[in-house]
């Protein structure tokens, strides 16, 4: 589970980091050349080509800082590197002060061993040896003081409920209390354990999560309403296909802290937090922090471009909505998205205004006599989905995903569909590769469920690629309803 979140807890503290490095490079630089030495600010020679060149034209002053810029991004970046490399971003750093600091401390030593040993070999613009000490004596006092409010943010956030995931912990054992203690003492990754079920005896400081009897956990569970159960009881055949049923009927992440390792799944692994082994039922590469950074840019630099260069036609597409009958632009309906939370989908209206009733509640289809004439135009061309660009910038959808459907629908299908709430483990998409594959308007529910399920089993950044640019002819070949 720590796994899936340090990834991008290490991407948070390297931006911090290299931002904390550049300060303290230029810290050093104007301690040294307009504190201490103010009179070495003639020897400086500036650059007379290349990025940081106009510090030939700029006042003596400015003609330093953009003179040192080259030396500033190569020792931030080695310090980064070193950071890496002495494993300074394991989620156990952050549990004492001094034991962060001595790492900082060897990464900062290590990255000026390196950078010095470079210059030795350089035989450029003569960089001030004094100027590299005082960035590696800053660094060290900036980046431990840095991390320690960082991680005092973070807390503070995970405190007040952003971007946590509720556990409720079936069991009470040795295993149970031991992950429990672990996912408190890692509080900083937003795990909150809602409450542990079975016998009460032993649990001492964790009395207070204790949230029933095993024989009343489904009740509890539907009342509790968590993002992650975790199963830490000794094997018990029945019990544990209930919990995974369940878990999969509800769309629930399912863990298992496993007592007997006879039970193999597709797509499963084993993961160690703090020495307990925690089984995954069902890994996806999605939950990976370094996929989801990628996904989520990839989506908003594509997002920002098909809005920016669509532009005229959305205005006109919005102009002729409001034309084509009364009622607004935009059409905003509620859809079910990632781990089975609401949004509000923007679509331009295709259909005459109705009771939001009958519209949430009424599948479409081919001859749907709500439809407007522009709107069947627009359906057919998918350019009613233009808006939808608009949910991707804000971040409840992605361009590539499963569908979403309207929460009546889920509660259906949830019920008939194998498998069905799965396709909540990742962002709703735009486009996806049950579209792709045929499955689009009035289609199989079945066919689109499990074509939804490859996909996110299968997810790779050139996956998303290739949906996007085969999506355009897959529109002319089987265009929408």
């Amino acid at each position: 589970m720590l796994r899936e979140r340090s990834q991008t807890f290490k991407l948070a503290f390297i931006a911090v980091d290299l931002l904390l490095a550049f300060l303290s490079f230029f810290a050093a630089v104007l301690v040294h050349f307009f504190v201490i030495s103010p009179e070495k600010i003639d020897l400086v020679v500036p650059d007379s080509g290349g990025m940081f060149a106009p510090g030939v034209f700029l006042p003596r002053e400015f003609a330093v800082v953009f003179t040192y810029a080259y030396l500033a991004l190569f020792m931030c970046v080695a310090q980064v590197i070193a950071f890496i490399a002495t494993d300074l971003y394991h989620p156990r750093r952050g549990l004492s002060f001094f034991r962060e600091f001595v790492a900082i401390l060897r990464g900062v030593t290590l990255s000026l061993i390196v950078v010095l040993a470079l210059l030795f070999f350089y035989r450029g613009t003569t960089f001030s040896r004094a100027v590299i000490l005082y960035a590696a004596a800053f660094s060290v006092v900036t980046h431990s003081v840095g991390h320690y409010f960082f991680r005092k943010l973070l807390e503070r956030m995970r405190a007040r409920g952003y971007n946590t995931r509720s556990v409720l912990v079936l069991g009470t054992g040795v295993s149970a209390r031991r992950f429990v203690n672990s996912l408190i003492k890692h509080s900083i990754y937003g795990y909150r354990v809602i409450g542990m079920i079975g016998p009460a005896k032993g649990l001492g400081p964790l009395a207070e999560l204790h949230a029933g009897n095993l024989s009343n956990w489904k009740k509890i569970a539907q009342k509790k309403n968590p993002d992650v159960i975790v199963y830490a009881l000794p094997y018990q055949t029945d019990l544990l296909h209930q919990v995974i049923e369940a878990c999969d009927l509800e769309g629930i992440d399912c863990r298992i802290i496993p007592d007997m390792m006879d039970l193999i799944a597709a797509h499963a692994r084993i993961e160690d937090l703090d020495g307990v082994p925690l089984f995954i039922i069902r890994d996806t590469p999605l939950k990976n922090g370094y996929n989801r950074f990628m996904k989520r840019a990839f989506d908003m630099v594509f997002a920002a471009l098909v809005l920016i260069l669509g532009s005229p036609v959305f205005l006109l597409l919005a102009v002729l909505v409001k034309l084509s009958s009364p009622g607004p632009v935009f059409f905003k309906q509620e859809r079910v998205g990632l781990d089975r939370r609401i949004f509000q989908l923007i679509k331009f209206r295709t259909m005459h205004v109705q009771e939001k009733s009958r519209s949430d509640t009424t599948w479409g289809g081919k001859q749907d006599a709500r439809v407007t004439a522009l709107g069947k135009l627009l359906r057919k061309t998918s350019l009613d989905e233009l808006p939808q660009f608009l949910n991707v910038l804000i971040g409840n959808m992605s361009v590539v995903g499963p569908r979403p459907e309207r929460p009546h629908f889920v509660q259906k299908f949830k019920a008939s569909v194998s498998h069905y709430m799965r396709r909540h483990s990742v962002k709703s998409g735009i486009t996806g590769w049950a579209q792709v594959e045929g499955f689009r308007g009035d289609t199989s529910i079945e066919k689109r469920a499990e074509a939804d399920i490859y996909y996110i089993e299968n997810w790779s950044f050139w996956l998303d690629v290739f949906i996007v640019l085969k999506t355009i002819p897959s529109m002319i070949k089987s265009p929408g309803e």
